[in-house]
């Protein structure tokens, strides 16, 4: 099984509180993150999918998981072929503390919403002894469009040089950070499943989703003697048309190559593993107009510049029946708003965001999981691009319990039968840069807390 996040396919604007909106479950300040499975790579393999993931379900992986990625998706067992499609759904209830003051989307009420969150279906598996493919496509009640998700295409090769080996490869994909190669980057980052349908933190660096679906890129990769792994290239946007034709996002065209960088360092320690890296990724948007239909197009204007830098660290410990990881993941970002500050979008022509997340998880058997997680989000204050208190500091936890009745290698009809049933509780402790009267209108930080039930299933 694998994993993956997914953007809103219908989302657009042109400043930053409409370009970097998120939705409160996702309170790791991701973009919406929706998770997948792709079991067809286990059934390549013939390993179960608790070999390549923590808990049986994606994205967090094990030791065997990122190695299978770092080869490109091509390791099998045996001469026979099987066709490398999969497809999930997930079905999903939200309810806030206090109802909104509207419903969150077209077709939903202001709270208790149950919703078909996604179902999709995917490409995943070897295409030829150094090719592999993780390509996506996606269906939501919310918005009801039909729309292309995050794809990597990868090729890959061993590699020895004197005493050293290692393997090198190059993945073409649609959203920085999903090539990473221990999905702990912040498009893998927690909660891996949020609801869609929950009110929305202000904002976040672009590195988490800015580009999700509306770019193309390419990174050249390398892990040497298991320890050492490197990662760059760069993303340029896509036309509108191919936006259009996809159902996906289009925010704005980059100026230029957006280059993006990715380094980390894995320890072996007593049953498990230590590994510390960091990010960088620089973009340069310009402004959008509307033709004669009223259309997104890109116009002639100054750039946005978003300079992002990231430091991740990761801790897994598997002994028996247990498992035990730690993920941490900071994120600073600096922004020159030429264009939005020209047109009167922002207060400020310089801002910055901090990102900070951290969480726990443990997992008995790989059927029975908690976690634990924490989040903060500073940020200048800005009135006129985040409105009402012109702060976007958001801070705030998760508490999660996973229940996966076919987790374990040995379960029935692994790994063609997956499911798994989940129930979240986000809290904040502060929205918007505040406690009491966050909007304005006497909504509390704590009226936005969130019970998210989900139940998922991958064939």
């Amino acid at each position: 099984m694998f994993a993956m996040t997914k953007w809103n396919p219908s989302g657009e604007g042109t400043k930053i509180s409409r370009l970097q909106k998120l939705p409160v479950a996702a309170c790791l300040l991701l973009a919406p993150t929706l998770v997948m499975a792709v079991p067809s790579y286990a059934r390549q393999t013939h390993q179960p999918c608790a070999a390549c993931h923590v808990g049986g379900f994606g994205p967090e992986l094990t030791p065997f998981g990122r190695e299978f990625k770092i080869n490109g998706y091509t390791m099998k067992v045996g001469n026979d072929t099987k066709v490398p499609l999969s497809a999930m759904l997930v079905e999903s209830f939200t309810h806030t503390s206090k109802a909104q003051t509207a419903p969150p989307a077209n077709g939903f009420g202001t709270n208790n919403n149950v919703e078909l969150q996604q179902a999709s279906v995917f490409l995943a598996g070897r295409l030829n002894d150094h090719m592999g493919v993780f390509a996506q496509a996606t269906y939501s009640e919310n918005g009801g469009l039909l729309g292309w998700d995050n794809a990597d295409v990868r090729y890959a090769s061993p590699f020895s040089h004197g005493d050293h080996n290692g393997t090198w490869g190059i993945s073409v994909n649609n959203n920085p950070t999903i090539s990473d190669a221990f999905n702990s980057a912040p498009g893998w980052g927690y909660p891996y499943m949020a609801s869609d349908l929950a009110p929305g933190a202000p904002a976040a660096p672009m590195l988490f989703g800015g580009l999700g679906g509306q770019s193309i890129g390419a990174t050249a990769y390398a892990q040497i003697d298991g320890k050492l792994y490197v990662e760059a290239g760069g993303y340029r946007s896509l036309s509108v048309a191919w936006a259009n034709r996809v159902n996906g996002p289009y925010d704005g065209k980059l100026s230029g190559m957006a280059p993006y960088a990715r380094a980390a360092y894995t320890w072996k320690v007593p049953h498990g593993n230590l590994t510390f890296g960091g990010f960088l990724l620089n973009m340069k948007r310009g402004p959008l107009g509307t033709d004669l239909s009223g259309n997104a197009i890109p116009v002639a204007g100054p750039t946005d510049n978003y300079n992002d830098v990231g430091l991740s660290g990761d801790y897994q410990y598997f002994k028996g029946d247990n498992i035990v990881t730690v993920n941490g993941l900071y994120v600073h970002e600096k922004q020159t708003l030429n264009n939005i500050y020209s047109s009167g979008g922002s207060s400020n022509l310089h801002n910055s965001l901090d990102s900070f997340n951290l969480k726990g998880s443990y997992w008995f058997r790989n059927t029975y999981g908690f976690t634990l997680g924490q989040f903060i989000s500073n940020g200048s204050n800005d009135l006129t691009l985040y409105g009402n208190n012109g702060s976007p500091n958001t801070q705030g936890g998760i508490l999660e319990f996973d229940y996966n009745p076919f987790g374990q290698a040995t379960s029935w009809m692994e790994p063609y039968a997956n499911v798994r049933f989940a129930l979240q509780y986000t809290y904040y402790t502060k929205f918007s840069g505040l406690v009491h009267n966050v909007d304005g209108a006497g909504r509390n930080a704590s009226d936005n807390n969130t019970t998210y039930f989900y139940v998922w299933f991958a064939i």
